[in-house]
């Protein structure tokens, strides 16, 4: 009987075991299907980058060419409709910066708000995710009315301030902050004579490393990909951004086009974003898991 008991658990055990590797396997499967999907894209366009422009109406092919340096050096050098290494600077200036504002001033607003028990705390929150329901465009216009009554085109800084004031971002940091700060070390820091801006720099900052990496990447790759403001804000040559000169040139007289510069500039284009990405993906990682604890 004991022998029969014995067998029966071991069967168990293996049927078990069986459909936990099935069930691994369906998974991994999943997800390398998935990574591949998502890379596809980019190997594509790797591919059109290094394919002439002739080589490009001739049809599609999933095989690299040899004119990706020829590309390259073509745009390096190009000046016809936009100066691209300008355009590189300006957008790397414009959402470096901006990056930075948006992330420091919503964890000190997130910090304000967590830290500070004040009358209307609650209401100032709920105001502040509100603002998230509107549509960015429904503000826009009227910011761009004003910059244009004030004459505040052509700065950069036009792009860059107004990151102060990101909802999105903001909630992220509460939530962080929520799962991850405890008042206590805050109160201890102020025993200690710690100013408020000393606990926040100090303290604070270091705790939420993790989520200022993702906001930092995020509100990166936002500015880095805007069009529609520098559009109509920078209309200047020299202050024109990436995104800006892209859509030139693929506006450009169909019969004067170069599909293979058009590649090759997106190509470029994408690749600090992937740089951003490559140095901060551990802190990234951290930051998506560490918030969704309380700890």
């Amino acid at each position: 009987m004991a022998k029969q008991m014995d067998y029966a658990g071991v069967k168990e055990n293996n049927a078990a075991r069986t459909k936990l590797i099935i069930q691994r396997t369906l998974v991994y499967t999943f997800m390398i299907f998935l990574t591949i999907l998502c890379l596809f894209f980019f190997y594509v366009l790797f591919v059109n980058a290094t394919r002439s422009h002739a080589e490009l109406q001739s049809g599609f092919t999933l095989i690299p060419s040899t004119h990706l340096f020829e590309n390259l050096d073509k745009l390096w050098n190009y000046t016809a409709l936009a100066d691209v290494k300008k355009g590189i600077l300006n957008s790397f200036i414009i959402a470096s910066l901006s990056a930075i504002v948006t992330t420091y001033f919503s964890a000190l607003c997130a910090y304000g708000i967590y830290a500070y028990d004040f009358k209307g705390r609650r209401a100032a929150e709920v105001f502040i995710l509100a603002i998230m329901m509107i549509p960015s465009q429904v503000s826009s216009v009227g910011f761009i009315q004003m910059c244009n009554s004030m004459g505040w085109k052509n700065q950069f800084w036009i792009l860059i301030v107004p990151g102060i004031a990101a909802p999105a971002t903001f909630f992220y940091m509460i939530q962080h902050l929520r799962a991850t700060l405890p008042l206590e070390l805050v109160e201890a820091s102020r025993m200690d004579g710690s100013s408020e801006f000393m606990t926040f720099n100090r303290i604070v900052l270091p705790i939420m490393k993790p989520a200022l990496a993702v906001q930092l990447i995020f509100s990166f790759v936002a500015s880095w990909n805007n069009l529609y403001l520098p559009t109509l804000l920078l209309t200047e040559p020299d202050k024109r951004t990436l995104p800006t000169m892209l859509s030139l040139l693929r506006s450009a007289d169909f019969s004067k086009m170069d599909m293979g510069l058009i590649y090759a500039a997106i190509f470029v284009s994408i690749f600090p974003v992937l740089i951003v990405y490559l140095f901060l993906s551990k802190s990234i990682i951290k930051g998506v898991t560490s918030g969704s604890v309380k700890g």
